[in-house]
C-alpha cells in the first residue's frame, strides 16, 4: 500500500462497519501479519509514530487543531522491514476521549478493536504516567465487559485468560520532560513504568478503585515495555512536525524514535489466534469483520465464537483452494488422453499430494479432520470421472484402431471368401492376424481387452456361420474351436479389470499414506503452537505471582497460582477432546496417538 486505507468506520446512525476496500486488499494478503495499533487520546500524536514505523514521513494524518484528526480506524500494510515474508499492518486509531463524540460506548469499541485485532498494542500519552495518566486508561478496565473468551461462559469472569491472547503492550509517554528517578535514584524507562503501574497495600474502596486499572494492565497483556520521548521540537514548530528534516527535530527525541520502531520491529509477534493459530491478512479482515459485526449488533465479541466462525471459513476455502488445485492439474493431463492407468493414478497421487498441501497451509481447527475428509471424497470423485473420461477415450482409440484392422476382413465377408471348405481356417487365420495387430498396437490402453471381447463377440456370429458351413471339420471340432477363442479372450479381460482394480487401489492407498504424512507435520504444528501460547501465559502469570509475592500480595499470588493451575487442566483437556473426537477416523486416531505421545 502506497497509503493508508480507512479500515473501519462509523455509519451516520453511530454504528461501526468495515469498508470493503480495506477487506479486498487484505483478502490479496497470504502472508502472516504483524499488527501493530496505536490507541490514545486524541491530539497526542499518535500518527507521527505509525508514520515513522511506516519508515515515512508522513501517511497518516497529523492534526495540528484541537479537533480529533484520525476517525475510526485507520490501516497501512507494509512489508515487514525485518521479518521476512511477514507483512507489518499499521493500525492507527481515532483519539479517544474527543468531546465533540458525545458517545463513551464508541471509544470503548475503537480501544477493544484494537486489543482484538493487534499483536502489539502501544498506549500514547503526553506528559508523564501519574494516577490521572493511569486513570486515563479506563478503558483497559472494562475490557472484561467488552471481551469474553468462552462462548459457554456468559456469567462467569474468564479475564485471567486474557493473557493468551492479549497483545504485547506499550506505553509511549510524549513530551517527557521529568527526571527518571526513583526514591533518588536513577531509573530505566521500564522500572518508571513498572513504578508507576505498582499496587497499594489495603482493601478499602480508593485502594481498590487505584489498584484496578493497575491489575488489568499487569495481567492481562503477557509483556510490557516503556518509551518516554522528549519534545520533538520548538512548540511553534509542532504543528508541522511531518513536514520539518531531521535536523529541525531533536536528536533525544529522533534517538528514543529510532529505539522505539526498533522494538516493534523485533519484538511484536505474528498476530495469533486462539490455541496458536497464525493469522494471515485474509484472515485479519474476517476477524475484524467479525469482531465489528458482532459489536455492532449489540453483542460482547467472543474469543472462542471468533475461532470457530474463522475456522468454518478458512477450511470451507482450503478445500475450495486444494480441489481447484486438482482439478487444474487433471484437466490438463485430460487433454492427452487416452493414457495408460499408471499414469493417470500416478498424476492423481502427485496432485491430490499437493491438493493436501494447499489444504493444510489454509485449514486450522479441523480437529475431526471433517474438511479434509471433504476434500478427499471430492477428489476421488473427481478422479473416478476423469478415470472414465479416460476410458471412454482408450474405447474410441481401440475401436477406431480394430475398424481399421478389420477393413480386409469385412470386405471378404461381404464377398463370400470364407464359405467354401477350409473356409473357416482362413476366417480363424485373418482372425488371430488382427487380434496380433491390434495388440501389438494397442495392448497399453486401459479399455484394450473390453474393445476386443466386443469385437470377437461380434465376429462369432459370422465365424458361427462359417464353421457350420466348413465340410472338412467333424461336428465335435467345430464345438471345440467355436468356444475356444471367446473363452480365452473373456479369461483375458477378467485378467486386466482385476489388474486394473489393484492399481487403482493401490494409488488410492499411496494418497491415503501422503495424507497421513501431512496430517501429521499440521497436528504437530498446531500441538506446537498451543504449547508456545500456554507456555507465554504462564511465564506472564509467573512473573507476575513472583513480584506479588516480593511487594506482599499472598492473597493476589494465591490466586494467581489456581489460575496457573487452571491453564494446565484445560491444556489437558484439550488434549483430551482431540482424542475423543477421532474415533471415526481410524487412520487419523493412530496418527494422533504418535502425536500426543512425543508431547
Amino acid at each position: 500500500m502506497d497509503k493508508p486505507e480507512c479500515f473501519i468506520d462509523t455509519e451516520s446512525g453511530g454504528k461501526l462497519y468495515v469498508k470493503e476496500s480495506a477487506l479486498q486488499i487484505l483478502q490479496k494478503i497470504e502472508q502472516p501479519v504483524v499488527v501493530v495499533a496505536v490507541v490514545g487520546l486524541y491530539r497526542t500524536g499518535k500518527s507521527y509514530l505509525m508514520n515513522r514505523l511506516a519508515g515515512k514521513q508522513t501517511g497518516f494524518a497529523l492534526g495540528s487543531t484541537i479537533e480529533s484528526k484520525t476517525k475510526g480506524i485507520w490501516m497501512w500494510c507494509v512489508p515487514h522491514p525485518t521479518k521476512a515474508g511477514t507483512t507489518l499492518v499499521l493500525l492507527d486509531t481515532e483519539g479517544l476521549g474527543d468531546v465533540d463524540k458525545g458517545d463513551s460506548k464508541h471509544d470503548s469499541n475503537i480501544f477493544c478493536l484494537a486489543v482484538l485485532l493487534s499483536s502489539t498494542l502501544v498506549y500514547n500519552s503526553r506528559g508523564t504516567i501519574d494516577n490521572r495518566a493511569v486513570e486515563e486508561l479506563q478503558y483497559v478496565t472494562e475490557l472484561t465487559e467488552c471481551i469474553k473468551v468462552k462462548s459457554s461462559n456468559n456469567e462467569a469472569d474468564d479475564s485471567g485468560e486474557f493473557v493468551k491472547f492479549f497483545p504485547s503492550f506499550i506505553w509511549a509517554v510524549r513530551d517527557f520532560t521529568l527526571e527518571r528517578k526513583i526514591y533518588g535514584n536513577d531509573a530505566t524507562e521500564d522500572e518508571y513504568l513498572e513504578f508507576a503501574l505498582k499496587l497499594k497495600v489495603g482493601t478499602s474502596k480508593k485502594v481498590m478503585e487505584y489498584n484496578l486499572p493497575r491489575e488489568c494492565i499487569q495481567n492481562y497483556f503477557p509483556s510490557r515495555k516503556c518509551f518516554t520521548f522528549p519534545f520533538p521540537t520548538a512548540p511553534e514548530n509542532v504543528s508541522r512536525l511531518e513536514k520539518l528534516d531531521s535536523a529541525d527535530i531533536s536528536s533525544d527525541f529522533l534517538e528514543v524514535t529510532e529505539n522505539f520502531c526498533k522494538y516493534a520491529f523485533e519484538k511484536s509477534e505474528v498476530k495469533k489466534l486462539k490455541d496458536g493459530i497464525i493469522v494471515s491478512g485474509r484472515v485479519l479482515g474476517h476477524l475484524a469483520k467479525n469482531y465489528v459485526d458482532t459489536i455492532s449488533s449489540g453483542v460482547v465479541p467472543c474469543l472462542e465464537n471468533a475461532v470457530i466462525a474463522m475456522a468454518k471459513i478458512e477450511n470451507e476455502a482450503a478445500v475450495k483452494d486444494g480441489l481447484e488445485i486438482y482439478q487444474s492439474g487433471m484437466e490438463k493431463l485430460k487433454d492427452t488422453f487416452p493414457l495408460e492407468l499408471k499414469n493417470v493414478s500416478s498424476e492423481h497421487q502427485h496432485l491430490s499430494s499437493t491438493a493436501t498441501q494447499t489444504f493444510m497451509k489454509r485449514s486450522f481447527r479441523d480437529n475431526d479432520g471433517g474438511y479434509l475428509k471433504t476434500l478427499e471424497e471430492k477428489i476421488n470423485k473427481l478422479f473416478d470421472e476423469y478415470l472414465r473420461q479416460n476410458e471412454e477415450a482408450s474405447k474410441r482409440q481401440c475401436e477406431d484402431l480394430l475398424s481399421v484392422l478389420s477393413g480386409p476382413m469385412t470386405e471378404k465377408l461381404k464377398q463370400g471368401f470364407y464359405a467354401k471348405p477350409g473356409g473357416y481356417d482362413l476366417f480363424c487365420k485373418d482372425l488371430e492376424d488382427i487380434v496380433k495387430n491390434y495388440n501389438s498396437q494397442a495392448n497399453k490402453e486401459v479399455k484394450a481387452e473390453e474393445v476386443l471381447e466386443e469385437f470377437l463377440k461380434q465376429k462369432s456370429v459370422d465365424s458361427k456361420a462359417i464353421l457350420h458351413a466348413d465340410k472338412k471339420l467333424t461336428e465335435k471340432e467345430k464345438k471345440i474351436k467355436e468356444k475356444a477363442v471367446l473363452l480365452e479372450q473373456e479369461i483375458k479381460v477378467k485378467e486386466e479389470k482385476q489388474r486394473q482394480l489393484e492399481e487403482k487401489m493401490e494409488a488410492e492407498r499411496k494418497s491415503n499414506e501422503e495424507r497421513m504424512r501431512q496430517m501429521k507435520e499440521k497436528m504437530d504444528e498446531e500441538i506446537k503452537l498451543q504449547r508456545e501460547e500456554a507456555e507465554r501465559a504462564m511465564d506472564s502469570k509467573l512473573r507476575e505471582q513472583a513480584a506479588l509475592l516480593e511487594k506482599g500480595f499472598k492473597e493476589k499470588a494465591d490466586r494467581m497460582k489456581e489460575e496457573m493451575e487452571e491453564f494446565k487442566r484445560q491444556n489437558a483437556e484439550r488434549r483430551g477432546f482431540l482424542l475423543a473426537t477421532l474415533p471415526n477416523m481410524p487412520y487419523l486416531s493412530c496418527l494422533f496417538l504418535i502425536v500426543i505421545s512425543q508431547t
